[in-house]
């Protein structure tokens, strides 16, 4: 398999380097899927809104083939073997990466989309090594660093362009698409809207060309994207554009 070329255009604080918009047509983006009904299960155990998923938490067994990341780099979910994505929060990257183990047998307790091949999990077990991760909730108010502001890369975060096929697409906790994972490993993330509106090129087997900022960790690597297209010569802003003197502004005068 050849490797997708990947081009560094601009670092942070470096003139913005533009880059050719085609236009091409996009398919009809997929229907919302319905709502589910109100959940019976009790505590903080209970299918996210927003896609279909039944009231009572199922169990799904695979093994654990990549892990997918925030923009930030933080775990938030799974990949198995047979394509399922596992969806965990990103407050629990660190117990999930001293927890499970890539090409391990896992056991995923969590509800079942049945409108995308999605678990919203509530644990998650190695059987390989018996240590589990279990979400208890939302963290406590203050534990976790406030958000980057909008344009901020994460800290090491580098303006390339990537490009391959689309592996599969990823999926939010409530089934909306947000992303795709490309089959060299790369994990793409696209606002929801956004996403949304270019699902077509999300689809397997598309090519796909992104320009963002790409954070490379010790989880894998994920691109924070800012244009996408099917080339890199045909491609459409799905994030603000990076400002001419970076996201810090221009220098003090």
């Amino acid at each position: 398999m050849k490797t997708p070329s990947i081009k560094v255009l601009l670092a942070c604080g470096a003139t913005a380097v533009p880059f050719a918009i085609g236009s091409f047509a996009f398919a009809q983006a997929p229907a919302s899927p319905p709502a589910s009904a109100s959940p019976s299960v009790p505590n903080v155990v209970q299918p996210p809104g927003g896609t279909s998923y039944p009231n009572q938490l199922s169990e799904t067994r695979g093994v654990a083939q990549r892990f997918t990341l925030t923009p930030i780099g933080e775990i938030d979910g799974v990949i198995l073997a047979d394509g399922t994505e596992v969806h965990l929060p990103p407050h629990l990257t660190t117990q999930i990466a001293s927890a499970v183990k890539l090409g391990d047998n896992v056991v995923v307790q969590g509800f079942h989309s049945s409108s995308v091949p999605l678990v919203a999990a509530s644990s998650i077990t190695d059987v390989n090594t018996g240590q589990s991760v279990v979400d208890a909730g939302p963290p406590p108010p203050g534990s976790r660093p406030p958000p980057s502001p909008p344009g901020v890369p994460a800290p090491g975060a580098q303006q390339m362009i990537v490009q391959g096929k689309v592996q599969m697409p990823l999926y939010g906790p409530a089934g909306d698409i947000n992303g795709a994972l490309l089959d060299e490993g790369t994990i793409v993330r696209i606002g929801p809207r956004e996403a949304y509106q270019i699902a077509s090129l999300l689809n397997a087997g598309q090519p796909l060309a992104v320009q963002g900022w790409v954070l490379v960790t010790s989880y894998g690597k994920v691109v924070d994207a800012q244009a996408v297209g099917p080339t890199a010569g045909q491609m459409v802003q799905v994030a603000p554009p990076v400002p001419a003197f970076g996201p810090a502004g221009p220098p003090p005068r």
